[in-house]
């Protein structure tokens, strides 16, 4: 998923930034130079002080700041030169022609965050400003927009206000216009204009989210390459709605009420340039058809998905990321072909479903495979013996009961690196377990043996959590951990060690063993872990006495010794000990 988002939010992170720093594309053209220049020019071209209002700070690039500074009223003294104007966070309720009507040459005027009504703004004032680009009104109280805004507006964010109503010259015929932010507002379909983007024919991005829209907006821009629609009423996408949208590369349906019925098989088939598709949390009951070639990431989490037919997915042949977490699927509801021909489909969620068993004709290039919170019973032989390529795999809480893992059943993942079994009933570690492990997690489960030679052969195993189990010094194989020749992590907690293991690997750094029963440290303990940083001893049975300071005056890269809360009367003397050990014997609930 990272990847994905790195893909399909890039610029919607930048948007981000702009709209919480109040920063326009224009407010940070200076580039680095000869400071000794710039600092004279600033010198020569600097406000006078009756063209700066007292409350605010002005700059040579006739910038002015006034954020934050309490006013409620407009500032006065402006010079008509200003360009860049921040007003951002204040408590000002309204703007009068004369406040701005000669500044002429302002670029950028930002009024987020403050208390501005319908009332208290004119429509002739800002559609004198014949130079304004970037315009920001985010988070105040109007409840509908401006009638009139200047042609020359390229940005305008009017996101967290109380808006019903748009006009036609809002944000029509502003062939400059690059980007309207709505989200967050009481817009309804009444309260939009047909064409409210007639004659803005450049338009690349529009957000409307969370109103109460319950149709898509019809005659928008065929230049939208991002639309936000996510958390409005939409229950259906009429014939057509996507048609003349060719350019769009993101399109976000999410938090919506729509279903298979709402659309049809060529809603989303025209969208050639579509490479990301967010239709999550809504009523689908099926995978949609007529998805368009292009898609790269599909995400339908939180629908009622109960079936994928066989030729539901064949169109997508570029799609790499599919999410079908938190739906109805059973194994038997996927049809063993519906993943045939993704040969691009590298992640795929499948997680708190209802599946049984590990479902038939998964791709056979996927990395990553996430099956966790099903009802899964058993692994087959040969349920995972195409998945070559897979890198990460998780069946943790489902019903996994170690006669019912063949033996076999992972030979074929050369290159898995994380597997995660936790949250099952084995009793036993697996045999067979990939060589090519690197984290391995299977806390929780009933663990009472790790069978001689199943850690045989795992020099790449970094980490190891067997955490909740019922482990002892007995239920281990002789130089199991010894095996383990690249091990950082142990997780031993909460099992049934009376001791420290002996025999652990020099390359350990952090050893967990809250909640065990050990009684005693012994001074040789960890003689061979000379890389140890962390050793976690809280709530086990120490008492005076049963562990001396000459345990741990060695450890040289010691940095955190818990032994808090749980043990009798501990007394330690930390001076013993060299270096930034931090001793932990406060009371904590923490400790796992």
């Amino acid at each position: 998923m990272r990847m994905a988002s790195a893909r399909c939010s890039i610029l919607k992170t930048m948007t981000v930034l702009t709209l919480v720093m109040g920063i326009s594309p224009t407010l940070n053209t200076a580039e680095e130079g000869n400071k000794e220049e710039l600092n004279t020019a600033t010198v020569e071209r600097k406000y006078e002080a009756m063209e700066c209002p007292s409350e605010c700070s002005c700059t040579a690039e006739w910038a002015v700041d006034c954020a934050g500074v309490d006013l409620i009223e407009f500032p006065t003294g402006l010079s008509e030169q200003t360009r860049q104007l921040s007003l951002q966070n204040n408590k000002i309720e309204r703007i009068l022609v004369d406040h701005i009507s000669h500044l002429q040459q302002l670029d950028t005027l930002n009024l987020q965050n403050n208390m501005l009504t319908t009332d208290g703004i004119t429509d002739e004032g800002f559609e004198m400003l014949d130079q304004l680009a970037y315009l920001y009104l985010a988070n105040n109280k109007l409840t509908s927009a401006p009638k009139f805004l200047p042609p020359s507006l390229v940005s305008a964010d009017f996101a967290a206000n109380h808006l019903t109503r748009i006009y036609p010259y809002t944000f029509g015929y502003k062939p400059k216009l690059r980007s309207v932010y709505l989200h967050n507002n009481e817009l309804t379909d009444t309260g939009l204009p047909d064409h409210m983007f007639n004659g803005s024919d450049n338009l690349e991005i529009l957000t409307m989210s969370s109103n109460f829209l319950r149709v898509v907006p019809r005659f928008l821009p065929s230049t939208l390459y991002r639309l936000h629609l996510k958390s409005n009423k939409l229950e259906e996408i009429p014939v057509g709605a996507f048609n003349n949208l060719p350019n769009l590369r993101e399109l976000y349906l999410q938090n919506n009420l729509l279903s298979n019925e709402g659309m049809d098989n060529e809603t989303f088939s025209n969208l050639n340039s579509l490479e990301c598709l967010d239709l999550s949390n809504n009523n689908l009951s099926t995978v949609p058809k007529g998805l368009p070639r292009s898609l790269v990431l599909l995400h339908l989490e939180k629908n009622a998905i109960h079936n994928i037919p066989g030729d539901a997915l064949t169109s997508v042949r570029n799609l790499e990321y599919l999410l079908l977490h938190n739906n109805k699927l059973r194994s038997r509801s996927i049809h063993p072909g519906a993943f045939q021909g993704l040969k691009k489909l590298h992640t795929l969620h499948m997680y708190n479903n209802l599946l049984e068993r590990v479902p038939r004709g998964l791709p056979r290039r996927a990395k990553t495979l996430m099956l966790l919170h099903n009802s899964i019973t058993e692994i087959g032989r040969n349920d995972l013996s195409l998945l070559y390529t897979l890198e990460e795999l998780n069946l943790s809480y489902n019903k996994l009961t170690s006669p019912k893992v063949h033996r076999e059943a992972f030979r074929k993942l050369r290159v898995l690196g994380t597997l995660d079994l936790s949250g099952n009933s084995l009793q036993i570690i697996p045999l067979g377990l990939p060589r090519s492990l690197k984290t391995l997690e299977m806390k929780n489960n009933q663990l009472n043996t790790i069978p001689d030679g199943a850690l045989t052969g795992m020099k790449k195993l970094q980490k190891l959590v067997l955490s909740n189990n019922q482990l002892n010094l007995n239920s281990v194989y002789q130089g199991a951990w010894m095996e383990l020749s690249a091990l950082t992590s142990l997780d031993l907690s909460a099992n049934q060690f009376t001791h420290i293991p002996s025999d652990l690997p020099e390359t350990l750094e952090y050893i967990y063993l809250q909640r065990n029963s050990i009684s005693s440290v012994s001074a040789s303990a960890f003689e061979g872990t000379p890389n140890i940083k962390g050793i976690h001893l809280r709530f086990n049975r120490l008492a005076v006495g049963s562990m001396d300071e000459r345990t741990f005056a060695h450890l040289a890269n010691l940095q955190v010794l818990d032994i808090g809360s749980g043990n009798t009367d501990l007394l330690f003397n930390i001076d013993k000990i060299e270096g930034n050990t931090k001793l932990e014997e406060e009371e904590d609930d923490k400790d796992d």
